[in-house]
């Protein structure tokens, strides 16, 4: 399993239409193979800042599978006017014994 660990900063004040977009856009990336699951939180402090995590099968079934394919274009078209700049994005690998 991979974790796709994304921190990204919006538009101020479009909170509302992004987590709407987002929603929408959930069931387009959900339709990818090596899909498993996305969670997205909302920063406290910071409000206009959110930590978008989608666990992949494999890094592959997202560098490739997903972010080659037209999913990924309809996936931005859906949310990348809200971002006030381009996502920082790594992947994470569960570390045995502590997950």
């Amino acid at each position: 399993m991979v974790l796709e660990h994304a921190v990204i900063n919006i538009k101020p004040g479009l909170d509302q239409e992004f987590e709407a977009a987002l929603t929408e856009a959930r069931s387009v990336v959900a339709e990818s193979d090596g899909f498993i699951s996305l969670n997205l939180h909302r920063g406290i402090e910071s409000p206009d800042q959110y930590l978008l995590m989608i666990q992949w099968r494999t890094l592959e079934d997202h560098t490739v599978g997903f972010r080659q394919s037209e999913r990924f274009t309809r996936w931005r078209a859906l949310i990348g006017s809200y971002f006030e700049s381009p996502p920082e994005v790594i992947h994470l690998s569960p570390v045995e014994g502590l997950v």
